[in-house]
């Protein structure tokens, strides 16, 4: 499964450099001189970088002038899932791993599938498709999810009452 780490952005200076949004918790593994990084149109290979302000001025191979840098305005920059390591951490988790896991209630009953993660400023939050339509969103506190069971394929949730009515 591709992964998008970075969104590029637009041409930065005449020399080919372009500003990166970076589009994962790990940067500094991500966007290093050599990394290469597919693409809907194939494979960019980072050449250099230096970061400004939360976000990388990159320099991609073969892209040395504004013009050919304006062309990768839009691209996301993706890697293989395969390729990454698991958090050291047991209670984290890459949202990969999370996407398409059933919900479960302490009690057992199916409250839906885990659509996505959004990254929020005060916690995460599971985007939740419920069986009957619509969203709702948890947020990955402890306090409220307290089991990820990765290998049995479900998220075990313990909510405040009417939280899924929200």
């Amino acid at each position: 499964m591709l992964l998008v780490v970075g969104h590029i952005g637009k041409a930065h200076g005449i020399k080919g450099e372009v500003l990166v949004t970076v589009r994962t918790d790990e940067p500094e593994q991500r966007f290093v001189p050599g990394a290469v990084f597919t693409t809907a149109s194939g494979t960019l290979t980072l050449e250099d970088l230096r970061w400004h302000q939360g976000r990388v001025i990159a320099q991609f191979e073969g892209v040395h002038d504004r013009n050919l840098a304006e062309e990768l305005r839009g691209t996301e920059l993706q890697v293989d899932s395969a390729e990454l390591t698991a958090p050291d951490d047991p209670d984290e988790f890459h949202d990969h791993q999370l996407v398409g896991l059933r919900v479960v209630s302490v009690a057992g009953e199916e409250l839906g599938t885990v659509a996505r993660i959004d990254h929020a400023p005060s916690s995460d939050l599971l985007v939740v498709t419920k069986p009957a339509g619509g969203t709702a969103l948890i947020p990955f506190v402890a306090q409220m999810v307290p089991t990820v069971d990765l290998a049995g394929g479900r998220v075990v949730v313990d909510l405040p009452e009417g939280l899924l009515d929200l």
